[in-house]
């Protein structure tokens, strides 16, 4: 063989070898990318737009749709008292949550899936004042920043709700101290035990609230029930009627209540996309569904339908789709809806007589027992067979019955047992109620020094 020879076939050689080496290399990456790292956490345009709305839409339904919504079924001299109630609330929570309250709610220290301790509880103290919060953290697929500020409207709201069970009775002061300590004590912990994630004793007992049903409505609802048995009756309850000053301002106020509750629902989907959808969709159909139901309820009961009947059947049926709205489907959906109207109405009158207490604006009635229903029955209609996306734990609806009625009771024994003891202690120190007098001339003047109508 030549020289020439020799080097061209040297040459064809190792060409040959580099092509199979560029071959096997090819297939490489995706072997490799195995032993990598996961890439950090990139926001998504879209998801962090919709949060952003879903945030506004959630601070809207405190200020102003509760607002209003309460503030027209109050006497037109303790109507400012109700919108500054809601407004102070929103104002200490947002500072409370800063400094302390997104901390304890969803750091999760030391939690770990299946094994109890402190942090199944609590979070930890570790994002004081949001030290950890800067403008590049990222949460699921945006902003932390926008977190913190989504979960901050939960907390505004809760507390809010209560409002409506002491309305035109109790004093500013001690209502900012008992929203204050009930904030920590009671809300921060169930909020963290049903949201922070494994660990966390109701997600690990696969309970099912995807947007409150424990955290908010039962949490309040039963803390609103101890209120008004606490503070007893408004002067003259029950033998002077007390009709709602405003019937239009609560009308208002329950639709903005409706629209805002979208970001409540669809917002904890935490992302644009089909869980999203559906908790659109099934809200509307839940609300729907309720607000006839009570007034088919009414109409049967008293012979004509009423305009609060149909508002307060509307904020039944979205109490009770709260918890199922991330796991029913539009039939699940119908069948809570009705179920909330029917027995929202039946606590709110029947109920309420026979118990005694005075619930001014239907707290207890409402987003106690509305939330109860819809968490029982988020049990039955996460089911596949009634178009859910199916139980947890691939268990049966009555293991997820069983598992929903065990949140319920703690969270009923919790917040029940504290609430008492939180107004108990405001009472014994710096008294809860006005007195008969102030009661007498109205809350706006004598807590604040205005009228809402000088006519």
């Amino acid at each position: 063989m030549t020289s020439l020879a020799k080097s061209t076939y040297r040459w064809i050689h190792l060409t040959a070898l580099l092509l199979l080496l560029g071959i096997c290399l090819a297939g490489a990456p995706a072997a490799f990318a195995q032993d990598e790292p996961a890439p950090p956490p990139t926001i998504n345009s879209g998801d962090t737009a919709w949060m952003l709305t879903a945030t506004a839409l959630v601070l809207f339904m405190t200020i102003p749709g509760l607002s209003l919504f309460y503030g027209g079924l109050v006497h037109k001299r303790n109507f400012l008292s109700v919108l500054m109630q809601c407004f102070a609330i929103t104002a200490m929570v947002t500072v409370l949550w800063a400094i302390y309250g997104y901390t304890l709610a969803f750091d999760v220290g030391g939690m770990e899936a299946g094994k109890m301790n402190i942090n199944s509880f609590i979070g930890t103290f570790n994002n004081l004042f949001l030290g950890k919060v800067t403008a590049a953290s990222i949460l699921y697929a945006f902003p932390e920043s926008v977190f913190v500020v989504f979960q901050m409207t939960f907390a505004i709201i809760t507390p809010a709700l209560i409002c409506g069970a002491y309305a035109e009775r109790m004093k500013f002061s001690a209502m900012m101290i008992f929203t204050a300590l009930w904030l920590t004590l009671v809300y921060i912990p169930i909020c963290h035990m049903a949201w922070s994630g494994p660990g966390a004793l109701f997600w690990d007992w696969g309970v099912l609230d995807f947007a409150g049903g424990t955290v908010v409505h039962i949490n309040a609802g039963i803390a609103a029930l101890v209120a008004c048995v606490l503070l007893g009756k408004r002067e003259g309850f029950p033998t002077r009627p007390m009709p709602p000053h405003n019937l239009g301002l609560t009308v208002v106020g329950a639709g903005m209540l409706w629209v805002g509750w979208f970001g409540f629902n669809a917002g904890s989907a935490v992302a644009a996309n089909g869980t999203a959808g559906m908790a659109m969709l099934v809200t509307q159909l839940a609300t729907g569904m309720a607000t006839l139901a009570w007034m088919g309820a009414e109409w049967i009961k008293h012979g004509k339908p009423s305009v609060l009947g149909a508002a307060t059947g509307a904020v039944a049926g979205l109490v009770a789709i709260t918890p199922a709205s991330g796991s029913c489907g539009p039939m699940g959906a119908l069948i809570i809806g009705a179920a909330a109207g029917i027995i929202c109405f039946f606590a709110a009158t029947t109920l309420k007589k026979m118990g005694g207490y005075d619930d001014s604006l239907d707290a207890f009635g409402v987003h106690g027992i509305g939330g109860i229903v819809g968490a029982l029955l988020t049990g039955v209609c996460a089911d596949a067979s009634l178009g859910g996306i199916g139980i947890a734990n691939d268990g049966t609806i009555v293991s997820q019955v069983i598992i929903q009625a065990k949140a319920v009771a703690v969270t009923l024994v919790w917040s029940g047992v504290l609430s008492f003891i939180i107004l108990k202690g405001i009472d014994l120190t710096i008294g809860l109620r006005v007195g008969s007098q102030e009661e007498a001339e109205g809350l706006d003047t004598t807590q604040h020094g205005e009228a809402a109508y000088n006519l």
